[in-house]
């Protein structure tokens, strides 16, 4: 791809380096920003800027926040006794999509992946286990992805936690083994949901 003007060269370079986006792709956004006003792209590019620099994450569930407590966590109308412990962001954006959960959420931050060098250390598995133990939670709901990983996690999670009263369930496997929770359809992931069972259906936590 040949540019008469190393300036949008680079802006497509940069645009290029997002998930899923082409160099053609790039081009047509930055062709675009190109015919907005001055003030339209100044305003794109503060929010873009003041979102990596003042974004933070919530002290109680590691999900993303404006200040330490996200607005979930502080919601009082949610469910404080029930805990749905997701992978990663975009997972709590998706059941929340759902409009079928009323509880609260605990992101660990991946899976355990041993092959990757992924292990409970780099997670938030700890501050999982002591949640439980400060906190009246009844229930962990574990919302993790159904594959070998997944379940390796909500193993290890359930040993750590045996010597709690904490129920501990996990969604129903609506969504087919070595799927991706994320890209599950939202009436599929709101029946898993609704329809979880407890865990030893599914992992033998003896």
């Amino acid at each position: 791809m040949i540019f008469s003007s190393k300036l949008i060269e680079d802006a497509v370079q940069e645009f290029s380096k997002l998930p899923g986006i082409g160099k053609k792709t790039a081009l047509r956004m930055v062709l675009h920003l190109l015919k907005q006003q001055p003030h339209e792209v100044t305003h794109f590019t503060e929010a873009l800027a003041r979102m990596r620099q003042e974004v933070r994450f919530c002290n109680e569930c590691h999900n993303v926040s404006d200040s330490e407590i996200c607005t979930l966590c502080a919601n009082p109308g949610r469910n404080r006794a029930q805990v749905c412990v997701v992978e990663n962001i975009r997972d709590v954006i998706a059941i929340e999509s759902t409009q079928q959960y009323n509880g609260l959420y605990h992101v660990l931050g991946g899976i355990l992946s041993p092959l990757d060098g992924i292990g409970p250390e780099q997670l938030e598995i700890a501050s999982l286990v002591q949640r439980v133990k400060d906190k009246q939670i009844s229930e962990l709901i574990m919302a993790l992805s159904p594959t070998i990983e997944g379940d390796t996690t909500v193993y290890y999670i359930s040993r750590q936690l045996k010597e709690t009263p904490v129920e501990i369930t996990t969604i129903a496997r609506g969504i087919a083994f070595g799927g991706e929770l994320e890209y599950a359809d939202e009436m599929t992931l709101a029946r898993s949901i609704a329809k979880r069972l407890p865990i030893e259906n599914y992992v033998n936590t003896k």
